[in-house]
């Protein structure tokens, strides 16, 4: 017969009771919830690609930057951004960049971006032109793109570019390195100018009109006064005619 040692039994039997609890609170615990990813930052995205050190200068200078990161974090359509790397830009005209203002600084960041996330294989779907964020005017800032699988081919009416690859993708922000700036028609093309104000009309012409018609001049009433004398006179003849015509009969 064998004889059981009860007191380790029952040691043994109220830890097992003690800890179980426990094993199952912990196994039913989720997991902590991972920290949010961080707010897109464009320029961090190009700084880490190398090789646009101009458009992260035009992006800081103008704002445009503070502008996408904005509409990033409170927009679902997301952004597009074609970028031209340092030789893209070094083949400009010499001085071309200096030689814009801050207001034209901007518009050509701008026109370098759509106001929606475009795939690399959905170009095909735009419709021409398409829209960027300088603006839609059909004839100074039209750019049209065509696409044939993942060749992609960019115009503006001032240069042909290509798409050269993908820089960065998120479903959220597109950028697209290209091989040329893309420059607007809309620095090119004359600005038409502004409409000549109507004449004013004369102080002494405004107060005429306000008083009624002219009145005649000096020439003319001297004219007018001669004139009257001269009727007066004739009527004085001819009534000393009949007087005298008369007397004469007596």
């Amino acid at each position: 017969m064998v004889k059981m040692n009860y007191p380790l039994f029952t040691l043994s039997l109220l830890l097992i009771v003690l800890f179980y609890p426990t094993t199952i609170n912990s196994a039913s615990e989720s997991p902590a919830p991972s920290p949010s990813s961080a707010p897109t930052d464009i320029i961090r995205i190009l700084k880490k690609a190398g090789g646009f050190t101009t458009l992260i200068r035009l992006l800081q200078t103008t704002q445009v930057a503070t502008q996408i990161n904005a509409q990033l974090l409170n927009s679902n359509n997301g952004l597009t951004l074609f970028a031209p790397n340092d030789n893209s830009f070094s083949t400009l005209k010499p001085g071309f960049l200096n030689s814009l203002n801050d207001q034209q600084k901007n518009e050509l960041i701008q026109f370098h971006e759509l106001p929606s996330f475009v795939a690399l294989s959905n170009f095909d779907t735009l419709s021409n032109p398409v829209r960027t964020q300088a603006g839609d005017d059909p004839e100074r800032l039209a750019l049209n793109i065509t696409s044939s699988g993942t060749q992609v081919n960019l115009t503006t009416g001032v240069v042909n570019a290509t798409v050269g690859g993908s820089v960065f993708s998120d479903h959220q922000l597109a950028i697209y390195q290209v091989d040329k700036v893309l420059l607007p028609k809309d620095f090119f093309i004359p600005k038409s100018p502004p409409p000549a104000p109507a004449p004013e009309k004369s102080k002494d012409s405004k107060k005429k009109s306000a008083e009624g018609p002219a009145s005649l001049d000096d020439n003319d009433k001297s004219s007018a006064m001669s004139l009257k004398d001269k009727n007066g006179i004739m009527l004085i003849f001819a009534v000393y005619m009949v007087i005298a015509a008369t007397l004469f009969s007596l």
